[in-house]
């Protein structure tokens, strides 16, 4: 049985997101312009690939920063404020409310906005084998989470935060380890930027990631 999934992507703003990256987009010079490119790039390959998956019906956006709110609009992903800004499951929470207040019947989502490489197929694939439960999945480091699954007509309940795969599992979700590596496959250094490059970055994140030569 199908299990459609409204998706909830919190997007930091540009000038506080991805610090340990700084440097990847513009080889050491530090350029803060760049880097903000970079960081945007990153979420608008993400909300592209998960607005394209089988298996999610809506993709909505939770930024306090305008101009993430305005390039989100330009590809055709709704952005909703980022209320009361007070960290990534703070946002999450007012994205579900919002999705929730829309259809009482949701079945509600949250992925990361760092998954530069994600194939719409393989978010299709973990969305189908968590077959309508409450469900999470890892990162590539198996500590972390990408993506969590509310169960159908259940809260969404983030947990993310260092440890946030442990965190989940012990609220209910199931952790779902199939061959989706580009859904595991989250961005917060540059080792992790090269990872992803070897799985096929997102047209945003290749016009902008500047590999080393070294």
């Amino acid at each position: 049985m199908s299990y459609e999934v409204d998706l909830v992507v919190p997007v930091k703003s540009l000038h506080r997101a991805k610090s340990r990256l700084l440097g990847a987009a513009d080889r050491g010079r530090r350029d803060p312009g760049a880097h903000a490119a970079l960081a945007l790039a990153l979420a608008l390959d993400t909300l592209s690939a998960a607005a394209a998956a089988p298996g999610v019906r809506r993709v909505v956006a939770v930024t306090s920063d305008a101009d993430v709110a305005s390039a989100v609009r330009e590809i055709g992903i709704e952005s909703i404020p980022d209320i009361p800004d007070r960290g990534l499951n703070e946002a999450l929470r007012h994205g579900a409310r919002v999705l929730r207040e829309a259809d009482p019947l949701a079945r509600l989502g949250a992925l990361q906005a760092d998954l530069p490489a994600l194939r719409p197929s393989e978010l299709a694939a973990a969305l189908a084998a968590s077959d309508g439960g409450r469900a999470h999945c890892p990162d590539r480091q198996g500590t972390g989470t990408t993506l969590l699954l509310a169960g159908v007509g259940g809260e969404l309940d983030p947990h993310f935060g260092p440890g946030s795969s442990a965190a989940h599992t012990a609220t209910g979700a199931r952790p779902l380890l199939g061959e989706w590596p580009s859904l595991r496959c989250d961005v917060d250094t540059e080792e992790d930027l090269a990872a992803a490059t070897v799985l096929g970055l997102g047209r945003h994140t290749a016009g902008r990631f500047c590999p080393s030569t070294s």
